[in-house]
């Protein structure tokens, strides 16, 4: 597994992957636009060249982005629902630009009760943002379950992915958010946790789409369904989860991303190095 962090282009998209190298990472995950606003300004073509070249010149062997949390392709409400869909593939559009690997989203909430209503809802949103936008990977996160929130596992990820995959297989994978999956009641401390959870996502979205792993410890226990991120080793999953996320062969292709709070560089230098070791020590075993 490559390993890496969320890293900020505040300081210029071309800056983040100075950043990232020098917290030790091998691959990361970017905003290509503010996370909080519907619209931006267009990313220029010359600032997303630079960042293509300074990349090509890095050590960085894998970009996703992430969409704007606003994004809700569940929504009940049309306007809404329509909004998110098209900035759904602006985001898209932005990543094609940059030269990104894949772009994470949400899903959105399902107040219908129904996992064929959501999902049908879902897919058709992603449908139209992928005929508005012709390239670009698309990678769908699981939830920790809160209220209606969408995608909490794999069987409802997977009912997405069904209803697109006939015309949209290559562009569709999963992101697998570590801190989600033990909120929402798989735990992700044991070795049988993330064996279940993996052959899970497996089974109901299709072999080799994990692309992506948020490799968040999760602050909350297992099944409390509260999303809050975790420095690597200092939550609920603990080291020992982590140890055995690099035992899963489901996961040998992915990035491992980590997405906590804390103060630059120490909190991407502290996590990218205990993954690493991790990774080590797992490596030593086998």
């Amino acid at each position: 597994m490559l390993i890496g962090a969320h890293v900020g282009v505040s300081g210029g998209y071309p800056q983040s992957i100075d950043y990232a190298e020098s917290v030790g990472c091998e691959a990361i995950q970017i905003f290509a636009k503010s996370p909080q606003q519907w619209r931006a300004k267009p990313t220029g073509p010359e600032v997303a060249a630079a960042f293509r070249e300074r990349r090509a010149a890095s050590s960085i062997a894998f970009v996703c982005t992430h969409t704007a949390y606003l994004i809700n392709l569940g929504s009940e409400d049309d306007a809404l629902w329509e909004r998110s869909w098209r900035a759904l593939a602006d985001e898209l559009a932005r990543a094609a630009m940059l030269g990104a690997n894949a772009t994470v989203t949400h899903t959105g909430t399902n107040r219908s009760g129904s996992l064929e209503v959501g999902a049908r809802r879902i897919a058709e949103g992603i449908r139209l943002a992928f005929q508005e936008a012709p390239e670009g990977v698309l990678l769908l996160e699981n939830t920790a379950g809160a209220g209606t929130t969408f995608g909490t596992g794999p069987e409802e990820l997977g009912a997405v992915l069904g209803m697109l995959d006939a015309d949209w297989s290559e562009r569709l994978g999963v992101c697998l958010d570590s801190c989600h999956a033990h909120a929402a009641g798989w735990d992700l401390s044991s070795a049988d946790g993330w064996g279940a959870f993996t052959e899970g996502l497996e089974t109901c979205c299709g072999r080799g789409r994990i692309q992506v792993v948020h490799a968040n410890d999760s602050t909350f226990g297992l099944g409390a369904r509260k999303d809050r991120h975790a420095w690597v080793g200092d939550g609920t999953i603990g080291r020992d989860g982590f140890a055995a996320m690099f035992a899963q062969h489901r996961l040998a292709s992915a990035a491992a991303i980590v997405e906590v709070s804390g103060d630059v560089p120490e909190k991407d230098e502290t996590n990218v190095t205990r993954l690493k070791e991790l990774r080590e020590a797992s490596s030593a075993r086998e």
